[in-house]
């Protein structure tokens, strides 16, 4: 097959949309803190931050530094705090989650409405000095929403997220839904969890690291747990697994 200029400029232009122009390694150290204050004195490959608890200041020392960080962004719930709140109308709005009562679920199945406004939140972390987008949220399905939502509805809502974050240049990771790992890994670049190894379904998503693609899981503190066997099913596995309380503050434990 040939192509003339024009051709395989488009082609080009198509391969570098989908994919970020960095990657993350299967192994990379993490950590993850979503509640003040936090701590940036870490000695990891990748930081999971809350946008809010940042600055760009911020994250360009983290970069010269050899860090690379991931966005917190919720695209399954609207918490009352978020700055856009007015952007979405009452129709999206479903039952009130009830682990977090300030947020309520939204009807992912309205992408006329939530792609426009997802999109300008991943602008929003690209031009803060974010890699990366940490999509939360994403079991609208296996939840009591208000909505019919099925698991097709949440692969075509984050498929087409996925499309934005590679578009902005970002990478973008599946949280969780161990159950849509055949349907998702295609498009994400790496993966979080939160207690795979206490739910028991780290092997169901293992797919991701004989991928290449990196697994970041945290157990809780508030839930028994014996870390050490813990780390020691992690490192059989190649996931980057650390402790941490369940508000995601700043202190860590982590494998040896």
């Amino acid at each position: 097959m040939t192509f003339n200029g024009k051709a395989l400029a488009m082609v080009c232009a198509q391969f570098w949309a989908a994919a970020p122009a960095f990657a993350f390694s299967v192994g990379d150290s993490w950590d993850w803190q979503l509640t003040e204050p936090v701590d940036l004195d870490r000695n990891v490959r990748v930081l999971d931050l809350h946008p809010d608890l940042v600055t760009p200041d911020d994250l360009a020392a983290l970069r010269q530094k050899g860090v690379r960080t991931i966005c917190y962004v919720s695209i399954g719930t609207l918490e009352n705090t978020s700055e856009d709140f007015n952007a979405f109308p009452d129709d999206v709005l479903g039952k009130t989650y009830e682990d977090w009562p300030d947020e309520r679920f939204l009807d992912i199945r309205r992408l006329d409405v939530l792609l426009p406004i997802m999109k300008s939140r991943f602008e929003a972390c690209r031009n803060e000095g974010f890699d990366a987008i940490e999509p939360d949220n994403m079991d609208v399905h296996d939840n009591d929403s208000g909505f019919p939502i099925t698991a097709d509805d949440v692969v075509a809502y984050v498929a087409r997220l996925a499309t934005i974050a590679h578009s902005l240049d970002l990478g973008i990771g599946q949280k969780n839904v161990p159950d849509l790992t055949a349907d998702l890994i295609g498009h994400m670049d790496f993966l979080i969890a939160e207690s795979c190894f206490q739910d028991k379904w780290c092997d169901d998503v293992n797919a991701y690291v004989r991928a290449g693609k990196p697994i970041f899981d945290a157990e809780y503190t508030d839930r028994p747990i014996d870390f050490q066997e813990a780390c020691e099913v992690a490192a059989q596995q190649n996931i980057a697994m650390i402790l941490k309380d369940r508000d995601l503050t700043s202190p860590v434990q982590t494998c040896p």
